[in-house]
């Protein structure tokens, strides 16, 4: 069997515009993966749209259905994704105690969290299957990663693990791929996106940008399984200066979401709800204007109407 692990990473912590630097690792089986990739490139396609995915860059609704799906498809797939956080102010007081610089510590940094990541991935694959388990790690291009030698140091540490600790699995190589031709790093960048955006707690921001991110979580989340499945294959730890990395409840974060999204919902429908029983025949359009929404949150207020409606919210991008 082959098992693959994909990485990026979120915030430099040498950069100094962040409280928090963040790691993501997603993995799967080689069959898993390609069922993935397979179906992600289908939604593409009903889609239109080969642009690549990055949550960061989606501010306007219109991709509302190709990021839905995608998203759904990933989660309910066998798959696992690990993320994990870093203190930048408790990083770099724990480097100047012993005389390193912000980019010595990142370089540091670089070599032993995705080792650590990536080992929470593998130590359970030893009694999943009885022969070796070859591992291929992709990482998001970088020249830094080049410069570190990141891929041979990665593969020794990773192998040293398996050997010490009597697993049957073997790093067979570490690659960098550009992200613009690989679907599973686009999709680790999106959901390590949106875990950022719950940590932040970023939905409390009144702009478009913020409620355009919050309505597609939100629908992603209230669609069939979805929320028990984040919450169940999104495994979220933090670093804290000790040996081992210290894990975080995810449902501590999205809770507060769910909640906060229930009622501002509920708050948006009576309103525009009102709207539409005022003017029973009013086109689409006017109703967009008239509840006061820019036409990069058309999508939003179709699933509003839709929900007012009784077809459900994500009726127009199933």
């Amino acid at each position: 069997m082959h098992y693959l692990i994909y990485f990026d990473e979120s915030n430099k912590l040498d950069q100094f515009n962040a409280d928090y630097s963040y790691y993501g690792a997603y993995g799967g089986t080689d069959a898993a993966m390609a069922r993935v990739v397979k179906q992600v490139r289908n939604i593409f396609k009903q889609c239109n749209s080969f642009s690549e995915l990055h949550f960061r860059e989606y501010t306007k609704d219109n991709l509302v259905k190709k990021y839905f799906q995608t998203l759904h498809t990933v989660i309910n797939e066998n798959v696992q994704i690990n993320i994990l956080t870093v203190n930048n102010r408790d990083a770099l007081y724990a480097a100047q105690k012993i005389g390193l610089t912000a980019t010595e510590l990142r370089n540091l940094f670089y070599i032993k969290i995705p080792e650590r990541l990536f080992y929470g991935m593998t130590r359970d694959l030893s009694s999943q299957e009885s022969g070796t388990i070859k591992v291929k790690i992709k990482v998001d291009q970088n020249d830094e990663y080049d410069k570190l030698f990141l891929e041979t140091k990665i593969i020794e540490q990773m192998n040293a693990h398996s050997a010490y600790r009597n697993k049957n699995y073997r790093v067979v190589n570490v690659l960098s791929q550009n992200s613009v031709k690989s679907i599973p790093l686009q999709i680790v960048d999106t959901f390590m996106g949106i875990v950022i955006f719950l940590l932040e707690q970023n939905y409390l921001e009144l702009s478009n940008t913020a409620k355009i991110k919050s309505d597609l979580i939100y629908r992603f989340l209230i669609e069939g399984n979805n929320l028990m499945k984040f919450q169940q294959q999104i495994k979220l730890y933090k670093w804290t200066g000790h040996e081992e990395l210290t894990f975080v409840n995810i449902s501590d974060y999205v809770s507060p979401f769910m909640a906060y999204k229930a009622a501002y919902d509920s708050q948006e429908i009576i309103r525009i709800q009102k709207i539409m029983v005022e003017n029973p025949a009013m086109p689409l359009k006017e109703l967009r204007l008239k509840a006061g929404y820019p036409n990069t949150m058309k999508n939003t207020l179709i699933g509003y109407k839709d929900q007012i409606e009784g077809r459900g919210r994500n009726y127009s991008i199933l």
